[in-house]
């Protein structure tokens, strides 16, 4: 069974940076892609930046381009988000996924790390 958990998340000022990992336990020979999302308190649910798997091609929102990075190391199973520059905006929790190939949507999808940024 595969599981993602996120980590690296916490509370920083405006103007600071967090980095966040995802780690996948289980099979990822058939991942296609996988990203990064967040839900601000009543907000919905908004994808942030997304990497193929097997190639690590990155793509990204307007909302956070320029200013976060996503990356992953296939070998280590894990999936990083690095948040330069974080605004009060950004306070979320924050979501890995995962999307197998073939797959129509990310089906996969870690519990969350909080991320608060104060002004």
């Amino acid at each position: 069974q595969v599981q993602l958990v996120e980590s690296g998340g916490g509370w920083v000022q405006a103007g600071g940076s967090l980095r966040l990992s995802c780690i996948v336990t289980g099979r990822t020979d058939n991942f296609y892609m996988m990203g990064w999302f967040r839900r601000a308190p009543g907000k919905q649910r908004e994808s942030l930046a997304r990497i193929t798997w097997s190639a690590g091609v990155p793509s990204y929102s307007d909302s956070v381009k320029g200013r976060f990075t996503i990356s992953r190391d296939a070998t280590k199973k894990t999936m990083f988000l690095q948040m330069n520059n974080l605004e009060p905006e950004d306070t979320a929790v924050y979501y890995c996924a995962a999307k197998r190939m073939f797959s129509d949507d990310f089906r996969m999808w870690g519990q969350g790390t909080q991320v608060t940024v104060s002004s």
